[in-house]
């Protein structure tokens, strides 16, 4: 894995989750209704950028994109679970689907930044 693109992805998507969770805490729309697919969508694009940024091969794409983008989600379900907005059996089945959406993000991250731009 690409140490410094790991802690850039992983960072980002740290604040994005945490921005995230603060909001919903205040707004219940988006506790209700944004919490689940906000935190996949978060992993996924965290996941992308970390292929992105590390330019490495399909190995290194999955499994920097499942750890970014499961550290990410984990970070925001313990401040999620804390604030008492999310049932802590959370911890694991969120934490799981932010690792999928990060392994899907390192997948099409590195399927797009491989394929050759066309000529214009």
């Amino acid at each position: 894995m690409d140490r410094k693109a790991l802690l850039n992805a992983t960072a980002i998507g740290t604040l994005a989750q945490l921005a995230m969770i603060g909001l919903g805490h205040f707004v219940p729309f988006i506790k209700d209704h944004v919490f689940a697919i906000g935190g996949m969508a978060i992993s996924f694009a965290v996941a992308w950028l970390y292929a992105r940024q590390a330019r490495g091969g399909w190995s290194t794409s999955l499994s920097g994109g499942a750890v970014s983008g499961g550290v990410c989600g984990l970070i925001g379900i313990i401040a999620s679970v804390a604030l008492g907005d999310t049932q802590p059996v959370i911890l694991v089945l969120g934490t799981l689907a932010s690792v999928v959406a990060g392994l899907v993000g390192g997948a099409l991250g590195r399927l797009a930044w491989s394929q050759p731009v066309p000529p214009r």
